[in-house]
């Protein structure tokens, strides 16, 4: 006899409901699964069978089939495990087949019946619901993100008999409330305060810059200059996540696996840090279960490259479009895939492969072949997409020493606010977030030059050969000077402060 039953599946960060049929036919005792599971689904033969036993139901007899439609879309994991059960055990009707059609059920089943939780609740959950379900039952570990979805009954429960009960109409202790998620104050401090740093004005000048506008920095230093440091703090002086942005940053961690047992919505923006020796997969994603890499868990927030010339050609050549698109697409055999990857690049170097190139204090041991090819391994179509590069020294003694005077986080960030309000404002109605989004049809629109501006950038053109990407880069950071200073038209002192942003440029590197 034919058995229903629904649970949901995820596509990239977007979830999708995923109808389970059961069947069964007399014959020699079997159980097949069909509509392309993946291995760890395909056990759930195992899982199921044992689960339902140990909880003290029945287990139907002859020759099962479970098919998980839609069949042309390959299912992963083990959160289909509830309700491949319910579906089995509505063959012989030990559950009420209609009132389980209700239903949403998500989890893994431990051998003894108890509920184990998986990732991916959050869009799981948006799925169901923007498919017209309102009753889901999840795991209790993971209540507390499939809680952030409004408008839903939900029920959280430990085992297989408490999801019986619940389908049965006798849930009502284990239903949750619901509601949409509050984005209060957070720490705007965790990674530290700018007035940490010593010295460094023209760096905190950049760094303020690439807040107000969105922009992609790099720094060039010699060691111990400040730039991780400088890096670290970038967070402390960008605006709050909007709840649309923390709940899309909360969707790809919840994809990821990284809000297992972890209560409630990412509200902080996304600081990651990879070594220079991850891979290519680990930095832009996939795998053998396509998940989201790094550069799509800095999504909204900020991704810092350190030693960038270190990082393999192929792992940094690869964000060339999603810095570019602010999205990234993973082809493989079993689908295609689209994660989003608006992240804030900032990356760091040192002048050379000794880093003490240009310095006083310590003598450098390269010559000018070994810098060219250092500096060699970061192309020019990358270049390119940093929209500022700037070169920063070591902090002198007295520097050091001064504990007064420097601006907390506090004050940039309130600057910061204000421009970012003036593009908000600017921007409104057309998608648009901050000036590094300007696309480069709107160009004339947002960023007119005015007559004494174009003349500046046309020399500086002639001089250093910047490409069309380059200069629409330097129109973009102007942008962002003037709206720090609450201006509405970019003047030449703005284009010549965005001129000297481009440092590899000036020192003939990036060909």
């Amino acid at each position: 006899m034919l058995s229903l039953a629904f649970t949901a599946a995820m596509l990239g960060i977007e979830g999708y409901v995923v109808r389970v049929e059961a069947d069964s036919a007399p014959g020699t005792p079997a159980f097949a699964i069909i509509g392309l599971p993946d291995r760890a689904l395909g056990e759930a033969r195992e899982r199921v069978r044992a689960a339902i036993l140990n909880s003290g139901f029945a287990y139907p007899a002859g020759k099962l089939l479970v098919n998980l439609s839609p069949a042309d879309v390959r299912k992963a994991g083990p959160a289909f495990d509830v309700a491949i059960a319910l579906a089995l055990m509505g063959i012989d009707e030990q559950i009420d087949r209609a009132a389980m059609r209700e239903f949403i059920a998500l989890g893994e089943l431990a051998l003894d019946g108890k509920l184990q939780p998986v990732s991916g609740i959050l869009p799981m959950v948006l799925g169901a619901r923007n498919a017209g379900f309102t009753k889901l039952i999840v795991p209790a570990r993971n209540a507390d993100e499939a809680a952030l979805v409004a408008e839903i009954e939900l029920y959280a429960v430990d085992s297989l008999q408490q999801v019986v009960a619940v389908v049965s109409g006798h849930g009502a202790k284990w239903r949750r409330r619901t509601a949409a998620p509050v984005l209060d104050d957070v720490d705007a401090l965790a990674h530290g305060d700018l007035a940490d740093v010593r010295g460094q004005i023209a760096a905190k000048r950049a760094l303020e810059l690439a807040a107000a506008g969105g922009h992609n920095l790099l720094l060039v230093g010699p060691p111990g200059c400040g730039k991780t440091m400088l890096a670290r703090r970038l967070p402390s002086i960008l605006p709050p996540m909007s709840l649309h942005e923390a709940l899309e940053v909360t969707k790809i961690y919840s994809v990821a696996g990284l809000l297992v047992d972890r209560a409630g919505i990412v509200r902080v923006r996304p600081f990651r840090f990879p070594h220079h020796t991850i891979s290519q997969t680990a930095l832009v994603g996939g795998g053998a279960l396509v998940k989201p890499g790094e550069i799509s868990l800095a999504h909204h927030g900020v991704l810092f490259l350190d030693e960038l010339p270190e990082f393999t050609r192929s792992a940094i050549e690869v964000m060339r479009q999603p810095l570019e698109e602010g999205t990234v697409t993973i082809a493989r055999a079993s689908g295609t895939f689209t994660y989003p990857a608006r992240f804030q690049l900032v990356a760091s170097m040192n002048p050379c492969p000794c880093g003490y190139r240009g310095t006083r204090s310590t003598e450098c041991r390269c010559d000018d072949a070994m810098v060219a090819k250092y500096v060699g391994k970061l192309s020019g179509p990358l270049l390119d997409r940093i929209d500022m590069q700037i070169e920063i020294g070591r902090v002198p003694f007295d520097d050091m020493v001064r504990y007064d005077g420097a601006e907390h986080s506090a004050q940039i960030r309130a600057r910061v606010l204000a421009a970012r309000e003036r593009q908000n404002n600017r921007f409104a109605g057309t998608g648009l977030s901050n000036n590094a989004e300007i696309p480069g049809n709107a160009m004339r629109r947002y960023c007119a030059l005015d007559e004494s501006a174009m003349r500046l950038l046309a020399r500086a053109s002639a001089k250093r050969q910047f490409s069309a990407r380059a200069l629409d880069r330097i129109a973009r950071v102007a942008r962002t000077i003037a709206d720090l200073g609450a201006h509405d038209a970019i003047a030449a002192e703005h284009v010549a402060e965005a001129i000297q942003y481009r440092s590899l440029e000036r020192l003939g590197a990036a060909a």
